[in-house]
């Protein structure tokens, strides 16, 4: 029998009639996230433009701020090739539509010819190569990581990719037709607009390519499975293990140094997309480039591209009923192309001095907390405790912003007439600057996330976790708020990304960040029989009905919230000293507003097919249910909705 509150929440959330005061008509015993949320999502429209609104609404606030910035930066002058000139000119073009109107597809019509003019595998390849930073391609370069035999060294990854739904899923599971339709309507417009022949049949054979790309990729769970993705290949490696593909024009195409190896994350995938480069016709491969070209630069295209860009991403996807100001838009593309400069002028003017040094308290207590955990932990070996031990021991954390700036964009042409033009260059430059960093030492101050980010993340090969500066705001961290409040919050949320260090994934690498067993078999097995009962929880959370949560997926980020907010909560007590009741129930009701969102049932569905979060609702209580703390805090009892037995309650670590 599935638990009534992995239910209640998102369909509360859905369906919730206007003026019912959820907040008060739900107890935390019943579903802490209604509890927390209710009465917001009961007031709380989600605008037209959007297919989910968050309750923190951090985006649209750091978005506010950078648009302040910028139109203060372009009532003064700036001198040309400087950072302030750059941002400006971007801003300017990107605004300026008449301009994009007049100019039609002039400004793609070098690449468009390109493709055109391909003749041979080998065009093809070297083309896909040339396209990267600007291009997702069916194995495309991510660069930034450190190598997972010797993390001191940089190495790109080889990824899957290329596909225009936005999973696997969307091709191969009958529940996606709407989408693919969709795609297919999308595909056929794009083709119309820019003037090609039979466009309904060019538009059939880009899906079919991308169908085919869609079945060899590996499945999310086992695509992120560092196991896997150890494949250290060069270029002339790979030719011989993946034959089809011309791997050594792909890789001088990208700018890479031709004899260093790449990580080739999905070997598998690998060998099946060079297969395709090989068998399908090279005028569907040619096809499908310009569609997926027209489709990547949409956002800077006639009107009649925008819209049908807006029709699919924006309606069939996500659920928006109208796509979001030009101006919201010039923001978020400018905080892409030249995150950097903005992101000195948000840390000069947004970033009081004082915070690194208070959110890196936190991060302290958290570890303490942590290490305690882990001492206590009765299924580790010793040898395997030791290790886990040394990982705190070794953590790093980046607050706020770096220590020293880089300018990536620095000698990049960007003109105020050219918004095409100017965001091709600078995705190249970005990714050419990560192509001559593989095979050198790794630089352990850089950032692989912008400060303007709300997001962190941990990093297994450098043992760190990132916390950017626009996150390190309220809701999640307020300097004057009370404990409760902010280790419920932003402690919930370091100690999340800590988890990742113990997660399926992290836990692969060891304190110095190299991918090594470093558990016992008996470790192992015990490790995975604790997963698997948070594997079956979620399996159980119905998000809509029939549309239930895909266990194996989200396992990683679910067991990292489930550690996470309890180290959190061992660490806001101890800062208390002595917490109370009161403040104990502010804990948990904190948690549960920091994950306070509202989706279109579109945007949910994309959500539970590709993404390897949950939904809102369930990393709320799915974390809480099982934690002794809430229990505790709220008094439950059996016939509560958020009751769970203690032999029940699920204990990782």
């Amino acid at each position: 029998m599935r638990p009534l509150f992995f239910r209640v929440a998102f369909l509360s959330l859905l369906m919730a009639a206007p003026g019912l005061r959820a907040a008060e008509s739900v107890r935390p015993q019943d579903d802490l996230y209604l509890a927390a949320n209710g009465e917001w999502m009961t007031r709380t429209e989600i605008p037209a433009d959007r297919g989910l609104v968050l309750g923190t609404d951090l985006h649209q606030r750091v978005e506010a701020r950078v648009r302040a910035l910028v139109l203060a930066q372009q009532k003064q002058a700036a001198k040309p090739g400087s950072a302030e000139q750059q941002v400006a000119s971007f801003h300017k073009a990107f605004l300026n539509t008449a301009h994009i109107e007049r100019a039609g597809l002039a400004p793609l019509a070098p690449l468009l010819k390109q493709i055109d003019a391909l003749a041979t595998v080998r065009d093809l390849s070297t083309w896909m190569g040339q396209a990267q930073g600007r291009l997702q391609t069916p194995i495309w370069f991510w660069g930034g990581f450190a190598d997972f035999r010797d993390p001191s060294v940089q190495r790109v990854m080889a990824w899957q990719g290329g596909l225009g739904l936005p999973d696997r899923a969307h091709y191969l599971e009958a529940a996606h037709a709407p989408q693919r339709q969709a795609y297919l309507s999308y595909l056929t417009q794009l083709a119309r607009l820019a003037g090609l022949s039979e466009p309904g049949k060019r538009a059939e054979r880009v899906l079919a390519l991308e169908t085919q790309l869609a079945q060899a990729h590996v499945p999310q769970e086992q695509a992120r499975d560092p196991a896997r993705m150890l494949n250290p290949l060069t270029a002339a490696q790979l030719q011989s293990a993946a034959p089809g593909l011309d791997w050594p024009a792909f890789v001088a195409g990208a700018g890479l140094p031709a004899n260093e190896a790449l990580m080739v994350t999905q070997l598998p995938t690998a060998i099946a997309v060079a297969k395709l480069a090989r068998e399908l016709p090279l005028a569907d491969w040619q096809d499908y480039l310009r569609l997926r070209t027209l489709d990547e630069a949409a956002a800077v295209l006639p009107a009649a591209f925008r819209a049908a860009n807006f029709e699919f991403h924006g309606r069939a996807l996500s659920g928006a009923e109208q796509p979001p100001p030009r101006a919201e838009q010039a923001i978020d593309a400018l905080r892409g192309a030249l995150a950097e400069p903005l992101a000195q002028l948000y840390v000069a003017r947004h970033f009081p001095a004082g915070q690194r040094e208070q959110v890196n308290e936190m991060v302290k207590q958290i570890v303490s907390a942590y290490r305690d955990i882990l001492q206590a932990n009765t299924w580790l070996s010793v040898s395997a405790k030791a290790e886990a031990l040394a990982k705190l021991d070794t953590l790093r954390a980046k607050v706020g912003f770096p220590e020293r700036w880089g300018r990536v964009a620095q000698g990049v042409p960007v003109r105020a007439n050219d918004a095409l033009g100017n965001r091709q260059r600078l995705q190249r430059a970005d990714w050419l600057q990560h192509a001559r960093t593989n095979g050198q030492p790794v630089n352990r101050g850089a950032w692989a996330m912008s400060p303007l980010v709300v997001n962190a993340f941990y990093d297994p090969m450098q043992n760190e976790i990132n916390l950017p500066a626009a996150h390190l705001q309220e809701p999640w961290f307020d300097a004057s708020a009370d404990a409760a409040d902010n280790f419920g919050a932003l402690g919930a949320l370091i100690g999340h990304e800590i988890g990742h260090a113990f997660d399926p994934m992290g836990a692969q690498f060891d304190a110095k960040g190299v991918l090594r067993n470093w558990w016992t078999d008996a470790d192992r097995e015990a490790y995975r029989a604790r997963t698997a009962q948070l594997v079956a929880q979620a399996a159980q959370f119905e998000a809509l009905p029939g549309l239930f949560l895909k266990g194996e997926q989200t396992l990683a980020e679910n067991a990292a919230d489930q550690l996470g907010l309890q180290a959190a909560y061992m660490a806001y007590r101890r800062s208390t000293k002595g917490s109370t009741p009161s403040g104990e129930q502010r804990f948990f009701l904190a948690y549960a507003r920091s994950w306070r969102a509202k989706h279109r049932i579109e945007a949910l569905r994309t959500q539970v097919a590709e993404d390897v979060h949950a939904p809102a609702p369930y990393r709320a209580n799915g974390a809480a249910v099982n934690l002794d703390g809430f229990h505790e805090a709220f008094g439950t009892r059996a016939g509560d909705r958020m009751f769970k037995p203690v032999d029940q309650r699920i204990r990782i670590w």
